[in-house]
């Protein structure tokens, strides 16, 4: 299978001086055709400021950004305007995602016609769309408020297909929904990869969801990535302290099971982020040497990358 995405050392850093943010530092990989790629880590690990570089709403600082062999990094909006109906976007929240002053159908439509697809394949697209992700007949005519949160999320996920991507960044696109309601989204999101071929990014923080949908996983710690592998070798064989942990905090769903304490200490700022290995003051395995030296992304085994002086 041949990459659709590939990101090299990509980074981004706000602000200057002394104590700038840096919110993502030197992430690398690769997403497949047909592949899904998830990326999991606590609130504010820096996910969907990635997200936002790869779908270049946001500039990077470092690092490079390629989209079907095309480097896309510092391309401008107008040459970038034909590339956009290869990847798109789902977003956390379908009601600001969703413009409230117009109809089901032009909002599905919206991408076409920025495209320049014409009128008519634009129509028949949107009926199909809207079909395919279990939309009643008449949604097209009517407003985003008039549908349930997991309805207005199907359409959303109309919208970002109906230009036929190579590529869907989803950016937390199931956790503003109730839980009976994310299992069926995931499961649609299933449905439509392996229906259209899509190679998807899919951000997250519930590990349950990452582990549904995702081939592989890249687990991320303050900007960086600290475990990269399949999906086996992440929840299976978790080498890095930090995956163990966040692995271990999701409860067994059985009645009398008792959730592990949380990881001990706060999530340092990005401002002020820890010499040597940035996890070291959260590890339970941490050394002298975890406290001075940086730790490099290093294969463990085969494809499993993991960012630790002592993994497991």
């Amino acid at each position: 299978m041949s990459d659709v995405l590939k990101v090299s050392g990509l980074g981004r850093t706000f602000g200057s001086g002394v104590r700038p943010l840096v919110a993502v530092e030197d992430v690398s990989f690769t997403l497949a055709e047909g592949e899904t790629l998830g990326v999991v880590g606590e609130s504010g690990c820096g996910k969907s400021t990635l997200a936002r570089m790869i779908l270049k709403l946001l500039p990077a600082t470092t690092g490079r950004i390629e989209i079907a062999g095309q480097d896309v990094t510092d391309l401008e909006e107008s040459r970038m305007r034909p590339l956009r109906r290869q990847i798109q976007a789902v977003f956390q929240d379908p009601v600001s995602s969703l413009n409230p002053r117009m109809r089901v159908r032009d909002i599905v439509a919206e991408p076409m016609r920025a495209a320049g697809v014409e009128a008519d394949a634009r129509a028949g697209r949107v009926d199909e769309m809207l079909s395919i992700v279990g939309m009643p007949a008449d949604a097209g005519e009517r407003y985003p408020h008039a549908f349930s949160g997991g309805q207005r999320q199907r359409i959303a996920i109309a919208r970002a297909l109906a230009s036929n991507p190579r590529i869907v960044v989803c950016d937390e696109a199931t956790s503003a929904l109730d839980v009976s309601v994310q299992a069926q989204v995931l499961n649609l999101l299933r449905d439509l990869r392996a229906r259209f071929g899509l190679s998807m990014l899919f951000i997250s923080h519930n590990l349950g969801a990452v582990r549904h949908v995702g081939d592989r996983v890249a687990v991320m710690y303050l900007g960086r990535i600290v475990e990269l592998g399949s999906e086996a070798d992440i929840f299976e064989r978790p080498a890095h302290p930090y995956t163990q942990a966040l692995i271990a905090a999701v409860p067994e769903p059985t009645a009398d099971s008792v959730a592990p304490p949380p990881l001990a200490g706060e999530i340092p700022s990005a401002r002020d982020r820890p010499t040597g290995c940035h996890f070291h003051p959260r590890c339970p395995k941490a050394q002298a040497r975890c406290r001075v030296e940086d730790a490099m992304l290093a294969e463990r085994r085969a494809n499993h990358l993991v960012r630790c002086h002592f993994p497991n």
